[in-house]
């Protein structure tokens, strides 16, 4: 027998500190499998429509640089809605998304902001509102009775903005457009008024520029009836959850650098971005007054 002395500890007689050590070797020895099965799954990456284009070779390039970045294996993860991305993403069923401003500050509480798009140096963006390039409007009450194509209900530039406008002049959208409908994409709502369909959209102003680079005889078609203030452009973000996954770290360093890889600088050059920061959760505050304007007027 073991006995207990002045400087051991008898089996069967374990002191509470020791058994505290055991259990948390216990514990680790435990979550490791666990922890590296995880690390072993592919990081998912989501893309709201915000997103300008599902161009594959877009694509290809994006998945390429991250998962030379991140290490293993980087699915991306495309759906039609913004909810449906920002519900994968709350719940912790993706890793990472590039999103709205909107939805972000709505699930602030739930989501870390990982790095912010860089336009034209500075991380801001606005909506627009747009109409047919032939008629005689010049201010946007002049899109009264109209209808139009807004791009998501989820949507700050192709919704809220233009909700919390009217909602500022005491207006709901079914008083003041005769009938509005959802396209489900900032492009579609640029097509939807170019050809006809709507007679006005709200837009995000990023894709109507860039779309004027790449089909100026769609976009000409219409015409900017109002720019809104600068808004934080839309961020990537990434569930609380992950918060402790050493990927979301390497995702956000490979976005800040991607300037400095050439397959990186492919990406953005397609994007017509100048880069990707680490901002500060203040640049959304001007949305989140918007959520709230709207939200006090009903």
């Amino acid at each position: 027998m073991v006995r207990c002395g002045s400087h051991g500890v008898g089996i069967g007689r374990l002191s509470r500190r020791d058994f505290s050590k055991l259990a948390l070797a216990s514990a680790v020895a435990l979550a490791l499998p666990r922890l590296a099965r995880a690390q072993d799954e592919p990081f998912k990456f989501g893309l709201t429509p915000v997103f300008l284009s599902s161009d594959l070779e877009l694509l290809s390039h994006l998945r390429s640089y991250l998962v030379s970045r991140i290490g293993g294996a980087v699915e991306l993860v495309t759906r039609r809605t913004y909810q449906e991305i920002t519900a994968l993403l709350v719940s912790g069923q993706i890793h990472g998304a590039w999103i709205c401003g909107y939805p972000y500050v709505q699930f602030k509480a739930d989501l870390d902001l990982v790095a912010t798009p860089v336009w034209h140096g500075k991380p801001l963006y606005q909506s627009y509102l747009i109409a047919a390039s032939n008629r005689p409007v010049d201010d946007w009450t002049g899109l009264k009775g109209d209808i139009h194509a807004f791009s998501d209900p989820d949507s700050n530039s192709g919704f809220l903005v233009t909700r919390a406008l009217l909602a500022e002049n005491q207006l709901r959208t079914n008083q003041f457009f005769s009938r509005n409908f959802y396209t489900y994409g900032h492009r579609n709502v640029i097509r939807a008024v170019a050809s006809g369909l709507a007679q006005s959209g709200s837009v995000d102003g990023y894709v109507w520029e860039v779309m004027r680079e790449i089909e100026p005889e769609l976009v000409n078609r219409t015409m900017i009836v109002r720019k809104s203030e600068w808004l934080g452009f839309p961020p990537v973000a990434s569930p609380k959850s992950s918060a402790g996954d050493p990927r979301i770290a390497a995702l956000r360093d490979a976005l800040v650098s991607m300037f400095d890889d050439p397959e990186g600088r492919k990406v953005l050059d397609m994007l017509r971005l100048d880069g990707f920061a680490v901002t500060p959760p203040e640049i959304f505050d001007t949305i989140a007054a918007k959520v709230e304007t709207v939200r006090q007027f009903g």
